[in-house]
């Protein structure tokens, strides 16, 4: 059967934050996935508008506190450490496949494969459990991969990224109160983010023996979604080269755009886009990346 032909049918658990949210307004817009459950202990009986109001008069659907094995696909949206938990405690249907979207799996255990599509199309495509990749090592790998691809990373990665205040989820810390967060701005976890291990990772799949290191420096900004990458080093690369350079990394990979001018947030948010841009200054290479 052709998949145009086939619906799917999709599970959720932890479907009541965010990444749980935006997953179900992709859903039940798609034209070949059919919402059979989404599981939330706490908001079990409850209406999914009721936590997601702009579900609104979109779906009748109520979390449930129960589990079935009548879907096609799984796709866990709890935090991190607790993925590896819920599969610990409950058995699934061998015909069932799992998309995880904390980090619990990203090193690819357990047969979890990583699920950047620009890295590993292929592998994504015939594999049975898929770990979704983080948000700035998501932003940060575009910026990098056509070049470690080339063979092209041997100096030092610099990069300053911005991320916006639903990356730290939906549970409430100083740091995500309106009041702290709007028109500021913060620093944190520099140079020790969690994302490195998975990015370092990727890059040495492309590029054996890639040892560059990598100075990431991570901001809270004052807005909602989104994050903007300023990723820079020192290239032997001119202009064009570096220029078709991705444009040959990316010719058949939909969602990522190459823009000629500075993009900004405003142009990705709400959408499945990434945006590039690079330019040469001097020996420095640049690279803007924003999901």
């Amino acid at each position: 059967m052709n998949i145009s032909e086939k619906t799917i049918r999709v599970g959720i658990v932890g479907g009541a934050g965010y990444t749980g949210g935006e997953l179900l307004r992709i859903l039940l817009n798609h034209p070949n996935a059919e919402v059979a459950f989404v599981h939330s202990s706490s908001n079990a009986g409850n209406a999914l508008s009721d936590v997601h109001t702009d579900l609104f008069g979109e779906t009748d659907l109520r979390f449930t506190d129960t589990l079935n094995d009548a879907i096609d696909v799984l796709f866990l949206c709890v935090g991190h450490g607790k993925a590896a938990e819920f599969l610990a405690k409950n058995a699934n249907a061998e015909h069932v496949k799992i998309i995880d979207l904390s980090q619990d799996f990203r090193p690819e255990t357990d047969g979890f494969v990583y699920g950047l599509p620009e890295l590993q199309r292929e592998r994504i495509r015939t594999a049975h459990k898929i770990a979704n990749p983080g948000c700035f090592a998501t932003a940060i790998q575009l910026a990098l991969l056509p070049l470690a691809k080339a063979g092209e990373l041997s100096e030092a990665v610099h990069v300053s990224a911005i991320t916006g205040s639903t990356g730290a989820g939906q549970s409430l810390s100083e740091t995500t109160h309106f009041t702290w967060r709007n028109n500021n701005i913060s620093v944190y976890k520099a140079f020790q983010h969690q994302h490195l291990t998975e990015i370092r990772r990727s890059l040495q799949q492309l590029q054996s023996g890639c040892d560059a290191a990598i100075h990431f420096i991570p901001f809270r900004g004052g807005f909602t979604r989104g994050i903007l990458a300023s990723v820079h080093l020192t290239s032997h690369l001119a202009s064009n080269e570096a220029a078709a350079l991705f444009a040959n990394y990316y010719s058949e990979h939909p969602f990522v755009r190459l823009s000629e001018i500075n993009p900004d947030l405003k142009q990705v948010v709400n959408t499945n886009n990434a945006i590039l841009h690079t330019e040469k200054h001097g020996d420095q290479l640049l690279i803007v990346s924003i999901i």
